[in-house]
């Protein structure tokens, strides 16, 4: 008998013609789907091999995908062992632009970070979804949701292009069915779907193909480490080594909690130390990161076949801009090599970014493509996280002007980017969504955090601000706390009483802040002395330092100042940038600045030159 009752699942949900890679893995779940056999009938497919399970609802299913393949819709018929057929219709979809056209973020791009619940309401219809677990709405409670989606983040696209930036970054829109604290994005339950309190599939190519109209990118938050314990696979996993450690989740799932997890050690030196004990390893790769997020298990081979076919997926789906991958060095490391390079080897103008959280440039270094490491490990990913400089540039901030404190810091931090094998692709930020505000880092000093962003936005990196920066939102009623830290942005819900995306009701130091950042962003776009300028900077004198640099004609020169008092420059130090005579112009005021003998520092914190008209 035939039927046509549709499967339950079939994932990835559709293909396309034309990749580099002829291969094709479909995971199919249906009750007891694995006593049937798969049969396809159209030009240039063929199954190549057929995989069951440990549970006899899954089937894998190899497919050969021929350059000669027709794009169209196909039938992929189950004839079960009792003579039922059932019938599963996929499609191989044209694709609609070349791979090589798919260009990723870069040091000419600044990026705006962005937690959509917290960002901005466009559509209060999606903020409950009878569906889902979690179903309250409470903006008093910094870890309930709020009801900011996509829709909000489109409504508010020309604040953010008009900022001068030239990417978002929002943290995981994928559905999250966890009964509490779904809001952040992180605990994925379907790695196909978009969660609806967020928007639908639709809504999110909407803004993938907005923010393509305004010359933006769009970058992508994934998860190749761990799910959400509500994730529907959890409830019968295909595999007996489908997660880390499932052995003991199966044996105390019925009272899981903190206390019967196997947490990582969180010990992220032992993918690079000669000397680290295998068991250390493995506890590390291996562990849960919390007891509601399942580490997944790279090294089974339908595992990291699944992971990277849904990257490319999303990636041809969105027409995306970048990934940013989240808890980089907590997967299998040699699977994220080979998910890193299949992705750059389908996509070879692309952009990926992996959080590495280490002060340590060392390890850093070791993530970045090229890099000329000791065991022979090549990353392929394109661009670490620089958590080392962050770090620095907060101590030099926040520490008194001594031989080794204070400014030195900042500068030392910049001299070792001779470990890295591209610097400028590196992304810098003054904070981001798990790390207190800039604002509270510094103490809440307006001075110390303008001189924070004015340098790192003229660094050799890719920057990245954190929504809110630009108001000044800060955690200092309890610094660190993840709810705090990803307020609400002023304005984005309706009868608010402070607009920050028109400015209405801000204070005059947040106005400042705002236009501050919007000068330097605006000028960052078409710079391309920043964006691919040479480099150079003095070492700190006289509680000054001075960063330069240089592309044509173009010279952008940073000074950090922190003496309190007015203070003569002497600008025969720096002699050796053919600055003499020459007029610049202040990026912030706009005042001229004739380049002579001394310059005069009136007080202290940032000055933003250019050579520049």
């Amino acid at each position: 008998m035939l039927s046509h009752a549709q499967l339950q699942r079939v994932e990835p949900p559709n293909w396309w013609v034309g990749f580099k890679s002829s291969q094709l893995q479909l995971l199919v779940q249906h009750p007891n789907i694995s006593n049937a056999t798969p049969h396809i009938s159209h030009e240039g497919v063929q199954i190549k091999n057929v995989h069951t399970a440990d549970s006899p609802n899954y089937l894998f299913i190899d497919l050969t995908i021929a350059n000669t393949a027709k794009a169209g819709k196909f039938n992929i018929r189950f004839k079960q062992n009792n003579g039922d057929e059932l019938v599963h219709q996929y499609e191989l979809k044209t694709r609609e632009i070349p791979a090589k056209d798919f260009i990723g973020f870069n040091s000419s791009d600044a990026i705006y970070l962005i937690t959509p619940d917290r960002f901005a309401n466009g559509n209060p219809q999606n903020d409950i979804v009878a569906s889902l677990q979690e179903k309250t709405v409470d903006r008093n409670d910094n870890y309930a949701r709020h009801g900011g989606d996509i829709q909000g983040i489109i409504n508010h696209l020309d604040y953010i292009r008009d900022m001068g930036f030239t990417a978002i970054w929002p943290c995981p829109l994928l559905t999250n069915d966890m009964p509490q604290g779904s809001y952040h994005g992180y605990a994925m339950t379907n790695f196909y779907e978009i969660d609806p309190r967020f928007g639908s599939l639709d809504t999110y190519i909407q803004l993938a193909t907005k923010l393509t109209q305004n010359g933006m990118k769009l970058i992508m938050d994934q998860v190749a480490n761990h799910c959400g314990v509500e994730h529907w696979w959890m409830k019968d996993l295909p595999f007996k080594d489908w997660v880390n450690f499932q052995d003991n989740y199966e044996k105390n799932k019925d009272n899981w909690s903190d206390q019967t997890n196997i947490n990582t050690s969180h010990r992220r030196t032992t993918n690079q130390d000669l000397y680290a004990a295998q068991s250390d390893k493995k506890t590390m790769s291996g562990g849960w990161f919390v007891s509601g997020m399942p580490d997944l298990n790279q090294r089974n081979p339908f595992m990291a076949k699944y992971i990277i076919q849904n990257s490319i997926w999303w990636i041809e789906t969105a027409k995306l801009g970048g990934i940013r991958q989240d808890t980089y060095p907590y997967s299998d490391k040699d699977f994220m090599s080979v998910w890193a390079g299949q992705i750059m080897n389908e996509y070879p103008n692309f952009s990926i970014v992996g959080e590495e959280w280490s002060i340590n440039p060392l390890l850093i270094a070791y993530w970045q493509h090229g890099h000329n490491n000791k065991d022979g490990y090549n990353s392929n990913l394109k661009s670490p996280m620089d958590f080392a400089m962050q770090n620095l540039i907060v101590q030099g901030l926040n520490e008194e002007e001594t031989w080794g404190t204070g400014l030195i810091k900042i500068y030392e931090g910049l001299a070792n980017d001779f470990a890295y094998t591209s610097p400028k692709d590196l992304m810098i930020f003054p904070d981001n969504h798990d790390m207190s505000r800039i604002y509270t880092q510094l103490g809440e000093d307006t001075t110390k955090t303008q001189m924070a962003l004015s340098y790192i936005l003229t660094l050799p990196r890719i920057p990245q601000i954190y929504y809110g920066t630009e108001i000044l939102m800060n955690d200092s009623a309890k610094p660190g706390d993840h709810g705090l830290i990803r307020t609400d942005f002023p304005g984005g819900w309706e009868h608010d009483p402070i607009n920050a995306f028109s400015s209405e009701g801000l204070s005059d130091s947040q106005k400042a802040m705002q236009l501050y950042l919007k000068k330097i962003l605006n000028y960052r776009k078409h710079s391309k002395a920043i964006h691919e300028g040479k480099t150079i900077h003095f070492a700190p004198e006289n509680n000054t330092y001075l960063l330069f640099r240089i592309h044509d004609n173009e010279t952008v020169v940073h000074i950090m100042n922190k003496n309190k008092g007015p203070v003569d420059l002497n600008l025969s130090r720096f002699d050796e940038m053919g600055l003499q005579g020459k007029t610049l112009t202040n990026i912030i005021s706009g005042e001229k600045v004739v380049w002579s003998n001394t310059l005069t520092l009136t007080q202290n914190g940032s000055i933003l030159l250019t050579t520049k008209p």
